[in-house]
């Protein structure tokens, strides 16, 4: 369901008015009671023209005043609705209950907190008899739906912006099967969150649930039974006490830290050196420009000094929720390289099934094995499928996907060894159906350490990787643009651009061979050119397949105002010649980006290193 939208400036005003009946937070209302008493009516239409729209993502928006923002009112009606809705779904809820955790994210100005949020959150649901497994401290946000399987509750809530700005803060939700929801239970979340606006008696004093005895504390059990289960990803204890290669991690003023320093130890690994400017948490993110380690070397300056100055091979980084990973490696050139999502992946799937081979002598039980990515991510996994007889999927961007597609095929008695997706997320452990960068992070330094004792590096393998099962080329970028309207003509002109419903036949001199939009639902590779994979006319896909064997995807982001896109060329094993695929891949990037994003006609924004 579509997000209510308040158009003229009455409604706006009456939409503020009733805001102010119902706000107790000082911060907030007191912001709100200026606006109105100025009669600014262009500040009450930034925060009354409509309310944040809750989708699969759930919720992610700045913190402040009003409908459109994140605040303990937004929150108090949010959760009132999704309480209502696992009501009507779950006849076992109060027996069951639900888990919330929070990662370290405030804001002074309007008295927000990802704490404040998730106590309001608990609070809500206690009050109509609903057990809450409130996490007492931060927590990574994979601890969430490890929980909600482990546990076997409803249904969980993360309060967090993972890796957004500083401002911004958000409320993730895993459906009881551990994953991310997917549709319908978004739109009917939506509607349950439109009736149910008022706040309940005791929406507000979340004092109450301190002496609940429907509040639960789960920090100490899961933070035991999570490392546990995490150790059977563990193959090589012996060579991880004896290693002598050294990591350095940070968590980038987020969460990780003490979580990957327990990971370490439960696999007998010595614990990696912190950053120490960034291994607390501080929701002012004060050493980098935005705290997303995907955004490449400009997040990793202080581990690269640290690492230079303790003689570490090898960084680890999470974003401040610790879902994701950045890896970056020393070459013997003295420079760092920063793994991409793709080459991790590919490096990850390689250590993941070769651990699974060398512990499994049944060859039968491979026709029971999977792998997943995202459709932007790279095919090597698809690459290595083919050559060691196990299967693969691509499923639509996001984890919600992949958590989704691993719990079916769990379900039916397959083994779902690894999933990834390019945007550096990794699901390494089935006891999490989500992106987890704890156990990638040392999963990762259990992968290293082996190799080390092969005289190998990590890049090196990546190149055995790729020699053996062809090399995969892929590069990916965005352009930022703040107008729906620029980015709804951009992608109108693509499928009208010889004409009214005309697909690209070429872009600059390459030939496009193949067509997928999945906003449209058109294949042009299916019998009845209609796409296999779901479809969804709210955000914009096309994927172009090109004659020479490449492939790219142009996207809008759920959660960013940007077009992003990913292009892959890939090579049969035995093509060796890297520097001209890759200037054929650069070649087939510039002219998409000339013909088709058409930056300087549309006024888009590059992306800044």
């Amino acid at each position: 369901m579509a997000a209510r939208t308040y158009a003229g400036d009455g409604a706006v005003r009456r939409a503020a008015e009733q805001w102010l009946l119902w706000d107790k937070n000082p911060k907030t209302s007191a912001v709100v009671k200026q606006l109105v008493a100025d009669g600014n009516a262009g500040e009450l239409q930034k925060y009354f023209g409509s309310r944040m729209e809750f989708g699969t993502a759930g919720l992610r928006a700045a913190m402040g005043a009003g409908i459109s923002h994140m605040n303990d009112l937004t929150i108090i009606q949010t959760t009132q609705g999704f309480c209502r809705y696992l009501e009507k779904n779950f006849s076992d809820l109060k027996k069951r209950g639900v888990v919330i955790g929070f990662d370290a994210r405030a804001h002074l100005s309007s008295g927000g907190s990802s704490k404040r949020f998730a106590r309001l959150a608990a609070n809500t649901f206690i009050s109509q008899g609903v057990p809450v497994y409130l996490f007492s401290d931060i927590t990574p946000t994979p601890f969430v739906p490890y929980t909600v399987t482990h546990l076997k509750l409803c249904a969980g809530i993360m309060v967090t912006a993972s890796h957004n700005p500083k401002q911004d803060n958000g409320y993730k939700v895993y459906w009881e099967n551990g994953a991310q929801i997917i549709s319908p239970h978004d739109k009917g979340i939506s509607q349950a969150i439109e009736e149910n606006q008022e706040p309940w008696p005791q929406a507000w004093d979340d004092k109450l649930i301190d002496s609940s005895l429907l509040l639960h504390d789960p920090y100490a059990t899961v933070n035991k039974d999570y490392f546990k289960d995490i150790q059977k990803q563990c193959f090589h204890r012996n060579i991880n006490k004896e290693t002598n290669l050294k990591f350095v991690h940070t968590s980038v003023h987020g969460v990780g830290h003490k979580f990957v320093q327990l990971a370490f130890k439960a696999f007998d690994l010595s614990p990696p050196f912190a950053v120490p400017e960034q291994k607390d948490p501080d929701p002012e993110f004060p050493t980098v420009k935005y705290p997303n380690p995907e955004e490449g070397k400009g997040v990793l300056t202080l581990s690269f000094a640290l690492a230079e100055k303790d003689g570490a091979k090898i960084i680890l980084a999470n974003d401040p929720d610790a879902d994701r990973l950045a890896v970056a490696e020393k070459q013997e050139s003295g420079e760092w390289k920063v793994f991409s999502g793709n080459e991790l992946g590919a490096l990850l799937g390689w250590w993941i099934f070769t651990c699974w081979k060398n512990h499994n002598r049944d060859t039968c039980a491979i026709k029971d094995v999977y792998m997943l990515s995202s459709t932007v991510s790279s095919k090597i996994l698809r690459a290595i499928a083919l050559k060691e007889g196990f299967h693969f999927e691509e499923t639509l961007t996001g984890f919600k996907w992949m958590g989704n597609r691993a719990k079916q095929l769990m379900d039916q008695g397959k083994a779902v060894l690894f999933a990834f997706e390019e945007a550096i997320g990794y699901m390494c452990c089935p006891a999490v159906l989500d992106k987890d960068g704890v156990s990638a992070a040392v999963i990762t330094a259990e992968m290293a350490s082996y190799l080390a004792t092969r005289n190998l590096s990590l890049s090196q393998q990546l190149k055995a990787v790729y020699d053996e099962y062809g090399f995969h080329i892929t590069k990916a970028s965005y352009f930022i643009c703040h107008d729906p309207k620029v980015i709804q003509q951009l992608f109108d002109n693509l499928r009208n651009f010889d004409g009214k419903n005309t697909y690209p036949k070429s872009c600059g001199r390459f030939k496009v061979s193949g067509i997928r939009d999945l906003t449209t639902g058109y294949d042009s590779s299916q019998p009845d050119q209609k796409a296999i994979l779901p479809t969804s006319k709210s955000s914009q896909m096309i994927t172009f397949t090109f004659a020479n064997g490449g492939v790219a995807t142009m996207r809008t982001s759920g959660t960013e105002p940007k077009i992003k896109y990913y292009s892959e060329l890939c090579a049969p094993p035995g093509n060796s010649d890297v520097e001209q695929l890759k200037k054929e891949l650069d070649e087939l990037v510039n002219a998409l980006e000339k013909h088709f994003f058409q930056p300087e006609k549309n006024n888009l924004q590059r992306k800044t290193e």
